[in-house]
């Protein structure tokens, strides 16, 4: 079963994911606007899930951790719970 690890960030308009990763790419720490803006309970943590497995998240998070490229952010991608970025750490 394919296994991955990832962080990201969860508000709740696009708008605030779009500035979020603007402020990303103008390099900008993954890690502390996550503890800043996440909605998330993984916020605290610099918006770090862990490691899963592919089906454990929501269909659109999968097929962004699963099937994007690692270690680049992409977003916004929206789900029943907001609007992620999503950075993969890992996969295998």
């Amino acid at each position: 079963m394919a296994r991955a690890q990832a962080l990201h960030i969860l508000v709740q308009t696009r708008e605030e994911a779009d500035a979020i990763k603007q402020q990303l790419g103008k390099g900008a720490k993954f890690g502390d606007l996550a503890r800043k803006h996440s909605l998330c309970p993984s916020g605290k943590k610099g918006g770090d899930l862990g490691e899963f497995r592919r089906g454990q998240m929501v269909p659109a998070f999968d097929k962004v951790v699963f099937g994007k490229p690692t270690l680049e952010v992409h977003g916004p991608v929206k789900t029943k719970f907001g609007w992620h970025l999503i950075k993969t750490l890992s996969r295998g």
